[in-house]
């Protein structure tokens, strides 16, 4: 796994072989405050698949806050693990949406669910996962860990851990991590560079505490970039410095 500060590039100039890509719902659903964009989803999936080109084995984790947000109000007040079940199911229903569209760009894909439902997905076995990869198919994981009280950054974590990613790569809005919400406050500071124990120490908005630790037990490096700019993905993958990359040192 790599583990230093920058991506360093590799065989074939590839900073990395195999990653975890997790995206937020929020992405999918565009300019609109819920649901799905089908021009950012045709966007995404292109992105996808130039890096899918380059030779890189892709996982992919993506959240379902696009669609729980449209339910949140009627879902305030439920049983948590009622809720948190609606909200993997809605991480199911985007990971089917992006399949569509990077199949139609002739992409072979797998949907793999940590909660059975087989007429849908394959249920998520990693060392299955592992095989898709291992013949050039981009894997979705959908469905959280199956478990409530876990979010998909928890998610995302621990299947790069398992599926033997040599990162994970959160795509957002924004160009990495500030000590502010830069869409609110332009004076806010970039942090091109942290650490595990820094991102947990102040609380900074990289991926929620379970998922840092996680991948801070297992020296597995996080890169969050703008997955929103065209190209963005690809220079990272070939070792162009973007971003904030979080390792131990």
């Amino acid at each position: 796994m790599a583990s230093s500060p920058e991506p360093a590039p590799t065989r074939g100039g590839l900073a990395f072989h195999r990653v975890l890509l997790k995206i937020s719902g929020e992405i999918l659903a565009g300019t609109r405050e819920t649901g799905m964009d089908r021009g950012m989803l045709s966007t995404l999936a292109g992105e996808i698949k130039d890096a899918h080109e380059l030779g890189i084995e892709i996982g992919l984790v993506i959240g379902g806050g696009n669609i729980f947000r449209g339910v949140s109000e009627a879902a305030r007040g439920m049983d948590r693990v009622n809720a948190d079940h609606m909200g993997m199911l809605a991480t199911v229903i985007n990971a089917l949406a992006l399949q569509d569209v990077l199949e139609q760009k002739g992409l072979f894909t797998r949907v793999m669910s940590a909660i059975k439902m087989e007429e849908v997905a394959e249920p998520y076995i990693r060392r299955r996962a592992v095989r898709h990869l291992e013949k050039g198919r981009i894997v979705i994981m959908a469905a959280g860990t199956g478990n409530p009280y876990f979010t998909t950054d928890t998610a995302a974590a621990l299947r790069a851990v398992e599926i033997g990613a040599d990162a994970i790569l959160k795509g957002t809005r924004v160009d990495g991590v500030f000590s502010g919400d830069p869409e609110q406050d332009p004076d806010v500071s970039f942090h091109p560079r942290l650490t595990y124990l820094e991102v947990l120490s102040r609380g900074l908005k990289v991926m929620d505490s379970t998922a840092v630790s996680l991948c801070m037990d297992n020296g597995l490096p996080i890169v969050v970039f703008n997955l929103k700019k065209p190209g963005n993905l690809c220079r990272l993958l070939t070792g162009e410095n973007l971003g904030t990359v979080v390792t131990e040192d």
